[in-house]
């Protein structure tokens, strides 16, 4: 798939997503496709931003926050399954266009 899964589906409502944390610029949601059975969050920032090598100087407070709240989804599932799996993909191994970065634990 080539597109921006986030900004066509989640943000649009079309696919409706079960709310893991969200800010004002940050959403972090349960994967709709998990990879990881015990816990599977994506984390994504609500202003298109093409991927972790691709933003702008401007983006780089939201990227900041991105972070934050991985961080926090992370600690989250590191309390609840004992560890966790921070990934974000880049060129071709980034499926949708769209900086996301995947939080989960088998």
């Amino acid at each position: 798939m080539v597109g921006d899964f986030y900004c066509d589906e989640v943000f649009s409502g079309r696919t409706p997503v079960e709310v893991v944390h969200e800010t004002a610029d940050v959403l972090a949601f349960k994967h709709t496709r998990p990879h990881w059975a015990g816990a599977h969050v994506v984390v994504v920032p609500r202003r298109h931003i093409p991927s972790f090598i691709e933003f702008a100087e401007q983006d780089a407070t939201i990227v900041a926050e991105v972070l934050a709240v991985a961080r926090l989804v992370a600690a989250l599932v590191t309390a609840e399954r004992g560890g966790a799996h921070i990934v974000t993909n880049v060129g071709a191994y980034q499926e949708s266009k769209h900086l996301h970065i995947h939080v989960g634990a088998e």
